[in-house]
């Protein structure tokens, strides 16, 4: 069995296996109980260590894959009968969110990292690590503003960049989702008025309109905001807030410029509205860029982020920092709807930032996400794809075939297995739009590279429709 290990690669060798080793499992038709080869043999073809196929194998045995049976080795599992269905946006509108289809479904829309991309040991270790350490701490509540250790380490981060703010301006919370709700419940009523980007993140569109609040919407460009259309806006509407995603925008992958930053907050000090920047992607930076919350802003910016996207959606850390006084009124509703965030998550986290490990780790992800941004703009361009921008960094490309029909489109993606986001979850009334979100990380699974063959002008109708069995 060739595994197909890359020694350049930024993946630890383990990892490598499991994955190469379950995509085996999950696409080749495997029948349950065949045997693998020896953990010797698959060492000697791979010219890996024996305790690397070893690690790997305890993996996927523990994940359920495989089974270790004495004197035969390792053989494939039953399916289990009860699986997990995995998530992803656009579930109420039946896009494959929880999809009950084939094992190992392409989802090359997702906002998150495959499962392969994840260096779990530095977590793992960091986990057994707090369990070890703070056994006591465990066992209690937060402070309302959060773990005063990870606070530190977050106000260390945000001088970083620049963004000006103090210990007592910043809360944490359960990821941005989470951040976002406390802002609408505390600085919103039903019948308000906020401005959103379109495309934008449709789960903002939802919260705010589950809380009645009117949406106004505002093209997003490649710098960001259309700034004549908010002009426009503002004339006729006094809105309280305006939702922003700056850097590596979603579903775009766009980021703000300058000029259209300082009008922004120009406009926000005029016409006297908050400004919500969501920076979730911002650890993906490797290059100057602009953040409005770096800017002199008078407390008109509120800044969150999460490490959801770059670290682990299960452990759920987010933050925001605003000014003192929209801190105590966030504190106090979070205190109120939920005692207070994971005491456990928060300890993992500031001790991932503590050590080093977490900016080691992104430092790699940036590399990585470089490369594979840069294979996919190629095979897009070959193909005659229309890409909305070239973005500068982040996982995201806001792109769409050049010719093929959505139909076809649809067809191919679910025979080839793949799942797609379209740009209809992206717009705040769902109307229909031929654009895709691509998240790079995915694209150069072959079933991806074929979606995008597949749909080049090269390939005539007949083509396609041979292709989706049409």
């Amino acid at each position: 069995m060739d595994l197909g290990i890359d020694r350049q690669a930024l993946v630890p060798v383990v990892q490598q296996i499991v994955c190469a080793v379950t995509q085996w499992i999950r696409t080749s038709g495997i029948t349950p109980g065949t045997r693998l080869p020896s953990v010797r043999q698959l060492a000697l073809d791979n010219l890996l260590s024996q305790s690397s196929v070893v690690e790997a194998f305890d993996r996927l045995v523990a994940q359920g894959l495989l089974v270790s049976k004495q004197g035969s080795g390792f053989v494939v599992a039953q399916p289990s009968v009860l699986h997990e269905n995995h998530w992803y946006e656009g579930a109420e509108r039946g896009w494959g969110a929880y999809t009950d289809g084939p094992l190992g479904e392409l989802k090359l829309g997702c906002g998150w990292l495959p499962d392969a991309w994840r260096e779990s040991d530095d977590l793992i270790y960091a986990v057994r690590e707090v369990s070890r350490t703070d056994t006591r701490g465990l066992f209690s509540y937060t402070p309302p503003l959060g773990l005063p250790a990870l606070r530190e380490q977050l106000l260390k981060r945000l001088t970083r960049i620049k963004v000006a703010t103090s210990l007592d301006r910043i809360l944490t919370t359960d990821g941005a989702s989470h951040a976002q709700d406390l802002l609408i419940r505390t600085l919103l009523k039903a019948g308000d008025t906020v401005v959103v980007e379109t495309p934008g993140y449709g789960n903002l569109y939802r919260q705010l309109a589950f809380h009645g609040v009117t949406l106004l919407e505002v093209p997003r460009t490649q710098g960001g905001p259309d700034i004549p259309v908010l002009e426009a806006l503002l004339r006729t509407h006094r809105p309280k807030c305006l939702f922003i995603h700056s850097l590596y925008h979603n579903p775009t992958g766009t980021s703000l410029c300058r000029e259209v930053a300082e009008r922004l907050l120009q406009l926000a000090r005029n016409d006297d509205f908050l400004i919500i920047e969501e920076d979730v992607y911002g650890d993906l930076q490797h290059a100057s860029c602009t953040r409005l919350a770096a800017l002199p802003h008078d407390d008109r910016v509120i800044y969150i982020s999460s490490f959801s996207k770059t670290l682990s959606s299960a452990l759920r850390v987010g933050y925001l920092s605003a000014s003192a006084s929209v801190i105590a009124q966030l504190a106090s509703l979070k205190t109120l709807t939920g005692l207070g965030t994971s005491r456990f998550a928060e300890t993992v986290v500031a001790t991932l930032l503590a050590n080093g490990t977490y900016r080691k780790w992104v430092q790699r992800l940036r590399k990585r996400l470089n490369t594979q941004m840069a294979s996919t703009l190629q095979v897009l361009e070959d193909e005659e794809w229309q890409v909305f921008a070239v973005p500068s960094g982040g996982m995201f490309l806001w792109a769409r075939p050049g010719w093929a029909d959505h139909s076809h489109l649809q067809a191919c993606a679910r025979r080839l297995g793949v799942l797609l986001s379209p740009g209809a979850l992206f717009n705040p009334g769902g109307e229909h739009s031929d654009w895709l979100r691509i998240n790079v990380a995915y694209a150069a699974d072959q079933r991806a590279l074929a979606l995008f063959r597949a749909m080049g002008p090269a390939r005539s109708t007949s083509t396609i429709l041979k292709t989706t069995g049409m």
